[in-house]
């Protein structure tokens, strides 16, 4: 068999453009994109991953990957990638989002880790949800939904389609879905905690020999971790719904 610089790139291409998107998907996506897990290990699981399915997915178009269109192609691929990790990891940012909101209210704002998901400072409570989100996620198989979503959008949106408009606008509304999505978790929590508070005030202000700030900071941390621990079954299918509606919303933008 007679190998061309046409066949070369064939090739080259057939496992390249899977390569990219997968890459970037890892580059995003929680779990594999964090800060903890080195470059090297993602990028050579990519590899694999995408040798693995190269044979199984439909031949991409003849195009010189130095090339200027190559270059354009690598980088819609990477995009894809972006985008579809992107989408499942603000859902994780809600659960970080609704742990700080409850921390500060709690007075426990000041106790903060390091996120191993992001590699910054989190309150405790931010990080209590982070591994209970991840316990979830990894217990529904959402990182093996993750990856196969991303092996199925090579037929849905094949190499050399980039995402429209619609679909990246989709994206983008989605970081407004986050902020409501901590709200709702985080409301039942916060929405107590007020209400102490303005009950530790009225006594304070019935009784001002009443020393507030030494008796109502044990109450309100008391308060807090009860509403916590009452209050994680809903955080827990308020995780799932942000879950669920992130992988359909995963689904609209790899149809295209």
């Amino acid at each position: 068999m007679e190998i061309t610089v046409d066949v070369l790139f064939g090739w080259i291409g057939a496992a390249l453009w899977p390569f990219l998107r997968i890459s970037g998907m890892f580059i995003a996506a929680p779990l594999f994109g964090a800060g903890n897990v080195s470059v090297r290990l993602r990028v050579v699981f990519a590899f694999w991953i995408a040798l693995i399915v190269a044979p199984l997915l439909p031949p991409p178009p003849p195009v010189d990957p130095i090339s200027l269109l190559g270059l354009v192609m690598a980088a819609r691929e990477i995009v894809i990638g972006l985008a579809i990790g992107t989408l499942i990891q603000l859902v994780f940012s809600a659960l970080t989002m609704a742990g700080t909101s409850i921390a500060l209210s709690m007075g426990l704002g000041f106790a903060s880790m390091v996120d191993p998901l992001d590699g910054v400072q989190v309150p405790v409570v931010s990080q209590i949800f982070v591994i209970l989100s991840t316990l979830i996620f990894l217990a529904l198989n959402g990182h093996l939904m993750l990856i196969e979503l991303t092996v199925e959008s090579f037929t849905t949106l094949p190499v050399g389609g980039g995402l429209g408009a619609d679909e990246l606008w989709a994206v983008v509304n989605w970081g407004g879905r986050m902020f409501s999505g901590a709200l709702l978790v985080a409301l039942p929590a916060m929405i107590s905690l007020l209400l102490i508070n303005l009950a530790l005030g009225i006594v304070n202000r019935a009784a001002q020999q009443f020393n507030v700030l030494s008796v109502g900071f044990p109450i309100l941390k008391l308060a807090g971790f009860t509403i916590l621990i009452v209050g994680l079954p809903l955080i827990a299918v308020q995780f799932t719904n942000l879950l669920a509606e992130a992988f359909t919303l995963i689904g609209f933008i790899l149809r295209g």
